[in-house]
């Protein structure tokens, strides 16, 4: 038998990537619907390994898909046309103050109006504050931006049309329909019964149960999610792949690069201002320190430990940021160390994140295959 014979590689594994692409279209959308109720479900189901017993786990799973749909939004900025945004919660504030003063403090407005005046607001202020500011890069940009998130917060702490200090109260909720009551489940140890005690009314916006918020949120993160694949698919989405690779490049071969650029920051604010609205609804009140730095921290976060650029990675980096230290809180004492280390293992032995996106598999599968071929050719086998 030849060397070279022997010296033939075995044939590669299939991902499950691959496998899911030779799916029928059919089964596809029969898994994800199942996926989808399954999400629907999963604060009814209160799984005991996964329940949040010091926490709501209705209200934390909300402000999970809070954070996953701000992560969304600021993946469509940093993931994919490469911009480092600091500020992020600059927009989740003007997003919640819109519908807080418009709905309460100047104004009694619809709830839905205040929705569509509040990304309508958030989409505005992305455009004004990108239209200067896009034009630097870099180091250059992340401080602008910084500087917008915390100049957001101090004009709502110092401006008495805003309230100030003291806030905004009675922020208007969803309209409630009341359909219908749904139980949940409750646990003896691996023994599941239903609770009917405790009951979650659908479409019904109340104070204490955090359900039907999360419902809704998941509702909004379906359709960005569906928004976000076509898009990303489409001329607008490889001008931001092109943007975000080599922008000099990109402009040499005709690409607008600061449209584009300024595209993604505008849709970034849409979403960033539709997610701080929903957080007002469901909170009913509205604080400045509510929206301090350290909240564009932990989406820059979610998005950089799921795998920027990767839609579904940054939802579960929203998973990690909003939920871990929710469901560890009985050992409070030690878990924002805990967590701090386990990023910082992140960081250094997985520094493109938990799903990092196609591109970044391909280039390290090329990189792999390019270092066995020079291991060969050193043999001699090649």
């Amino acid at each position: 038998m030849s060397t070279a014979a022997k010296s033939a590689p075995a044939p590669a594994k299939r991902s499950l990537g691959d496998r899911w692409a030779e799916l029928p279209k059919p089964a596809k959308i029969v898994v994800w619907v199942a996926v989808a109720l399954l999400f629907y479900a999963l604060p009814l189901l209160n799984p005991p390994f996964l329940s949040t017993p010091d926490s709501d786990f209705g209200s934390v799973m909300f402000t999970v898909a809070a954070y996953g749909l701000v992560a969304l939004g600021l993946n469509i900025v940093l993931g994919y046309a490469g911009l480092l945004d600091l500020g992020y919660v600059g927009f989740y504030a003007i997003g919640a103050y819109t519908v807080a003063v418009f709905g309460s403090l100047h104004g009694q407005y619809p709830f839905w109006l205040l929705i569509i005046l509040a990304v309508t607001i958030s989409t505005a202020s992305g455009l004004l504050l990108g239209a200067p500011t896009l034009r630097v890069r870099g180091d250059y940009l992340a401080i602008v931006t910084l500087g917008f998130g915390e100049i957001i917060r101090l004009i709502a702490l110092n401006s008495d049309w805003l309230n100030g200090s003291r806030g905004i109260t009675g922020v208007p909720r969803p309209p409630s329909v009341s359909l219908f009551d749904v139980p949940s489940l409750s646990w003896n140890g691996l023994v599941a019964t239903v609770d009917l005690g405790k009951t979650s009314t659908f479409m019904e916006f109340g104070l204490l149960d955090g359900v039907p918020y999360y419902w809704l949120a998941l509702s909004v993160i379906i359709l960005i999610l569906v928004g976000d694949i076509l898009l990303q698919d489409s001329r607008v989405g490889r001008a931001w792949e092109a943007t975000r690779e080599d922008e000099e490049a990109a402009e040499l071969n005709g690409v607008p690069t600061f449209r584009y650029k300024l595209l993604a920051f505008a849709m970034g604010a849409f979403i960033g201002g539709l997610s701080g609205a929903l957080f007002a609804a469901r909170q009913g009140v509205v604080n400045p320190e509510s929206f301090i730095v350290q909240l564009s921290m932990l989406f820059l976060a979610a998005v950089v430990v799921g795998g920027q650029g990767n839609r579904w990675g940054v939802l579960v980096g929203a998973v990690v940021v909003a939920y871990l230290p929710e469901r560890f809180r009985g050992v409070d004492e030690f878990r924002v160390l805990v967590f701090g280390v386990l990023l910082l293992l992140l960081a250094n032995f997985r520094p493109q994140g938990l799903l990092p996106p196609r591109r970044a598999r391909r280039a390290k599968k090329a990189t792999q295959q390019l270092r066995a071929l020079e291991g060969q050719e050193d043999k001699g086998l090649v």
